[in-house]
């Protein structure tokens, strides 16, 4: 199986699997070549997949889809930390995920800031004479 994990802006990983285990909201799954054509969203978490020499390799993913079709399984996501020592990839993921995080969450209290701004804005217009 070829996986491919792709991020907004650029491919992360391109390479042939032997086998993948992520996990859904529903539990972890496992996927092997000839698993049938599937599609699951994932939580955020370490995804586990096996080179093509039997090499376990860990990629901490912030959520995502996953979809198989035939050979092929893509894996598209906001972010992905790569590497082979699972302790590792679960210390950086948690730490690049925290601070995305925090990030969106200032974003979006910006955004509501802004927002009752301009209704409290179209209110006094309203009430002018």
């Amino acid at each position: 199986m070829r996986l491919r994990i792709i991020l907004p802006d650029r491919l992360r990983l391109d390479t042939e699997v032997r086998r993948i285990v992520a996990e859904a909201p529903d539990g972890a799954f496992g996927m092997l070549p000839n698993h049938i054509d599937f599609v699951s969203q994932l939580v955020p978490g370490i995804l586990v997949y096996d080179d093509a020499e039997g090499r376990e390799h860990y990629a901490g993913i912030h959520a995502g889809t996953l979809v198989k079709v035939g050979a092929e399984v893509l894996v598209s996501t906001s972010d992905a930390v790569l590497g082979d020592d699972l302790e590792t990839v679960r210390r950086r993921a948690g730490e690049v995920f925290r601070k995305a995080e925090e990030s969106e969450r200032a974003a979006r209290s910006a955004l509501a800031r802004l927002e009752a701004e301009m209704v409290r804005r179209f209110l006094e217009l309203e009430q002018r004479p």
